[in-house]
Order: C-alpha cells, then structure tokens, then sequence
C-alpha cells in the first residue's frame, strides 16, 4: 500500500478512476464499459495467440512429415548422373552441418495394374544409406525397406499410391517409362519394368502417399538406362541452416553439381502459409483494434463525466499535461490488465490444445478434421513466445493510442467553464 502512494498523483487518479465509484452509479457504468474494453483486448489477443500457435504447429507439421521423406540438401550432377557419388558425398561432408550422404536416382513414369494408370516417382536408393538421411525406413506400414535388393526389381509404394492401385504386398505392378526415340525420329512404344510390391509406407504427406515409390538403386538406374545415380542427398545438424549450407557447398563442390535445399522443394507452398499467417495477424488485429475504440468513448465519457474534477486539479496548480497523463495512465492500464489476461488465456488455450478439442468433439459428437482427408485427426499447437510478446504489445500500443485524443480533450476542459454550474 505504501507503494501505491508513493506513486505520481497522475498515476493515482487515473487508478482511481478506472475502478469503479462507490457513490455514483454513472462512475460504475464508466467502469463497467471500462470492463467491457479490457474484455474486448482480452479476447482480441487470445484468439490472434491460439490462431496464430495453430497455424504454427500445422506448418511444423506438415513441414517434419515433408523433411521424413526429402533431404535437407539435394546435389545433382549438371550432366545427369553422378557414377562417384561416394567422392562427393566426402567432399560434402567436410562441412560440420552435412552428417550424412545417400545416392539417389529419380525416374519419372506410371503405374500400371488392372488397367489402372497412375503417375509416380521411382527413387532408387540404397536401403542402409537412405535410411541416414529420411525417415523412409520408420514409416513402413508393411513389408520392410530391406527387401530392395540389387536386382530383385522389388518396389515400395506410398499408402495413397498403392490404395488407388488396389495393390498389396506380393502382389506385381507394371511401370512405364519415357518414349525413346529411334533413329528415324519417330517414338518407339514406351518401355515397360515389372515389379513386386514388398512394402508400403506412409509419410502422412498426401502429395509423397500418393505419388512416391521406391525401388533399390541398381534396379531404378538399369529400367532407366541412365549413368548411374543422379545426385546426392544430404542430413543436416540443422535444417534450418539449409539455405546457407547449399550455399557454401555450390562454391566448395564446383560448378558441375546443383544444389537445392528442402525449402525450394515447395516453395508457394511455405510462400502460401506464410501469406496466409500475415493476413489472420492483420484480420484478429482489427478485434483488439475495435476493443481500443472502444477504450476511446469510455474516455470520452470520463472526460465529460469528470469536468469538474479537471477544474478543481487545474485550479490547485495542475498543468495541462498532468490532466493529459492521468487519462493516459487509465487507458493504458486498460491495455495491460486487457492484454495480460488476453496473454493468459491464450498461452493456457495453445498449450492445451490437444486437450480442449478433443474434449468439445465428444461434447458435441463432431471431428474438426477427418484423417481421411488431411491425414492428421488432431489439431497441433505450437506457441512461439516471440508472437506473444508481439501480440501483447500490439494490443498495448493500440491501447495508448487510444487515450491520445481522449487526453487532449481533457487538457483542454476551461476551469471556469465547468465550475460555472456547480
């Protein structure tokens, strides 16, 4: 208590007036809209806080389920197949990010079963050395990654892809490569490479599910007649530091390799995500921005409510800015109580998302996301207390801007003027 006193007389008043008056009851329906403002801030920050942790943990999500199938660092060789790939992966390895190297081979072709047709990715890989660099070998639903073996012309197909297929394991699928040209210049008919179906796996990412298979490397570089594998793929201690790793590898492996790292695998997509987050921060911004019009009436009718207490301040030797500070300190306190439980409700909602939404589907019997669709049936979090302090600054900053006009008004009241009738 003595602290409280020991405060500017400003700081004081403008407490005071915010809480609600004991013999006046426009002084409590001034509080009460007070109220109503701290709520509005309150709900404002708390909702952009649990959104904006949802849109977090889904771009988390879907960007570990897409990192469980691609490399960190992809580096192909500019003249289409790359026979020393162990020499490369050495000199790539020099650098304290790259833990590890796998060689690879994409082929381009469709799926062939029953007359069903579907597009897909064949990569041919190394079972031991894949397995250092993805995630491939713990996604198995069936069957093993172990049974690509050179020669055996054995394939894995990702769940999606062997749904729509209606293929299982043991079963044989027919692949159909690229049209080569003969000498004439004429196409020949498309080459075709029998496989047998000794796995399935699934990554959880509908676009690797439904389009993605594997092979073992020998058998993916003999059915497309190419050199030897296309390039390598490469683990990173961090995956953020992608961009700058490929960096230095393009001066440091020469001009006869390219590199891509995982973020320009998909790019509109991350763009897309992005994009999307800016344009919620602005739209939930406009409900803490409502709260602090609000907060600029409620002032008003403070100011107009309290006349004569501004005259009586002035005539006691108050200056201007002294009045101006007053509803300056009510305002932003509105702000700061309306943020930090604004802060608090919505840190307790994002870190217990996992727990709410489950609970209101029972309640009310329904299921926000279907696996079958988004292959996720929960809804992830991931709060970033960088946005919190973000958020809750806004919401502050909004708040004093708001007292600025009422403030002024206040400054402004003529002593003489308001005591005339009282």
């Amino acid at each position: 208590m003595s602290i409280i006193y020991k405060l500017p007389y400003e700081a004081l008043v403008g407490l005071r007036y915010t809480r609600a008056g004991k013999r006046s009851g426009r002084n409590r329906f001034i509080s009460f809209i007070s109220m109503i403002s701290v709520a509005g801030i309150a709900l404002g920050v708390a909702a952009l806080i649990v959104v904006l942790s949802v849109m977090n943990g889904f771009q988390k999500e879907v960007t570990d389920r897409m990192l469980s199938v691609l490399a960190h660092v992809e580096v192909y060789d500019v003249r289409g197949a790359m026979p020393d790939w162990r020499a490369v992966g050495r000199e790539a390895a020099k650098n304290p990010q790259v833990v590890a190297a796998a060689p690879f081979a994409d082929v381009q072709g469709m799926l062939l079963r029953d007359g069903v047709m579907k597009p897909a990715l064949l990569r041919g890989i190394i079972p031991g050395e894949e397995t250092r660099v993805s995630e491939v070998g713990r996604q198995m639903r069936q069957g093993s990654l172990d049974k690509l073996t050179p020669g055996s012309m054995n394939i894995v197909l990702g769940s999606a892809l062997a749904k729509s297929l209606e293929v299982t394991v043991g079963e044989r699928v027919t692949m159909l490569l690229g049209t080569v040209g003969n000498a004439g210049g004429a196409p020949s008919a498309p080459r075709t490479q029998a496989f047998t179906v000794v796995g399935i796996f699934e990554a959880g990412h509908y676009e690797f599910d439904s389009t993605l298979a594997f092979a073992y490397l020998d058998d993916a570089v003999a059915a497309a007649r190419i050199q030897g594998p296309a390039g390598v793929r490469l683990h990173l201690r961090d995956m953020h530091a992608a961009p700058r790793v490929a960096a230095e590898l393009r001066r440091s492996l020469g001009s006869e390799v390219v590199l891509r790292d995982w973020s320009q695998v998909n790019p509109v997509w991350f763009a897309a995500v992005e994009s999307q987050k800016r344009m919620m921060f602005i739209i939930l911004a406009m409900i803490i921005a409502v709260a602090a019009f609000n907060l600029v009436s409620t002032l008003v009718m403070t100011v107009k409510d309290k006349q004569s207490d501004i005259a009586i301040l002035r005539t006691l030797g108050a200056s201007p800015r002294s009045i101006m500070k007053i509803f300056i300190v009510q305002g932003t306190l509105v702000g700061l109580l309306g943020s930090a439980l604004g802060v608090l409700l919505g840190v307790t909602v994002a870190l217990n998302v996992d727990v709410i939404v489950p609970f209101i589907e029972r309640l009310f019997g329904i299921q926000f996301l279907s696996k079958e669709i988004y292959l996720i049936s929960e809804i992830p979090s991931e709060l970033r207390w960088p946005d919190v302090a973000s958020i809750g600054g806004l919401a502050v900053l909004l708040a004093f801007l708001a007292t600025i006009y009422p403030s002024w008004a206040g400054a402004r009241v003529k002593p003489a003027q308001a005591l005339r009738y009282e």
